[in-house]
């Protein structure tokens, strides 16, 4: 279990993310099925029946005579509640809990658990922070990518995947890698991404890519071990583009995108899709890379600008422990 790091908080949905409609959530090995009432109270219990084991996620709900809701199993129709008691055919009578619910932390509309785990390091409140300045705009990229979660964590610290694994999309020639800034289980990366242009023809046949600028700058803001922001400023407005990570089994990490904008101008709002279809993009090639890499493979060569996976992989081994100094503004 120590390779999905316990104790620590996993942000498992955002509540626009929910509804009446049950979705499966997987933490630690262990599936759920969890739901936002009409009240938007959002609840989850274990995903197995405890009739026959048939997954609750697929399912219904149902609102009760006292207004509170209900799961019910496509197999018996068997109804749990939010507490995981379910009223028998026959007696007619309310058992105890057959199911025990999943301990959720509820801040605003993001919905955290430490997987029933003692909690070793706090929940981020920089998402708080954001949620106060800025508009959501949406969530997009939800997958689970069939990686263990080192491996997913190294990926998104790698700075120099930019101009292969991203290339096609944003035509990145190189990386140039400016500062990173340790704080422990917080970092900073400080970054910019020359790009070559499109043609003015590309652009009119995909106009989306008139939004892509000539230079990429970076900010990514990264809490250890769930959570990257990539902080971009752009003519139309400002965005947090958060990347997020759940260890879902292991040798398979759930990862989403929460986008967040501040519009300096109104039409900002009109490319909120946009954004997010860039966000998927990357998310999707990424988890195409992950597929061709030959796992266990020795490094071999060590390239320049490594310093966010050296910083993923000594939180990783001594979690939940800082144990080297907190450098800062290490320069490249």
């Amino acid at each position: 279990m120590s390779s999905m790091l316990p104790g620590a908080p996993w942000l498992l949905a955002h509540k626009s993310m929910l509804s009446m409609q049950p979705r499966k959530i997987s933490l630690y090995g262990i599936d759920y099925v969890m739901w936002k009432d009409v009240g938007g109270n959002v609840h989850a219990l274990p995903n197995a029946c405890p009739h026959m084991g048939a997954m609750l996620s697929e399912g219904w709900c149902e609102i009760q005579s006292d207004g509170t809701s209900a799961i019910v199993c496509p197999f018996h129709a068997l109804k749990f509640d939010a507490e995981g008691c379910t009223v028998l055919p026959g007696p007619n009578k309310k058992t105890l809990p057959q199911l025990n619910p999943l301990s959720l932390i509820i801040q605003g509309d993001f919905i955290w658990s430490y997987g029933g785990y003692e909690p070793k390091i706090p929940i981020p409140a920089v998402l708080n922070e954001i949620a106060k300045t800025y508009d959501f705009i949406g969530h997009t990229a939800d997958a689970s990518v069939e990686t263990d979660l080192l491996t997913m964590l190294l990926i998104m610290h790698d700075y120099n995947h930019q101009n292969g694994t991203h290339r096609d999309l944003f035509q990145i020639t190189e990386v140039e890698f400016h500062r990173f800034v340790d704080n422990g289980h917080h970092s900073h990366a400080f970054y910019d991404m020359p790009t070559a242009p499109y043609s003015l023809i590309e652009k009119l046949k995909k106009p989306d890519l008139f939004l892509l600028p000539s230079t990429i700058k970076a900010h990514l803001e990264n809490h250890f071990p769930s959570l990257v922001i990539f902080h971009g400023e752009m003519p139309l407005g400002k965005a947090a583009q958060c990347h997020i990570f759940v260890p879902e089994a292991e040798n398979r990490t759930r990862t989403y995108i929460l986008l967040f904008g501040q519009a300096k101008n109104p039409a900002f709002q009109l490319f909120g899709s946009t954004y997010l279809k860039f966000g998927k993009v990357v998310v999707d090639q990424d988890t195409d890379i992950l597929g061709k890499i030959y796992a266990n493979t020795p490094q071999k060569i060590k390239l320049n600008n490594e310093v966010g996976m050296d910083w993923v992989r000594r939180n990783f081994e001594n979690f939940p422990d800082v144990t080297e100094p907190n450098f800062s503004n290490f320069n490249y």
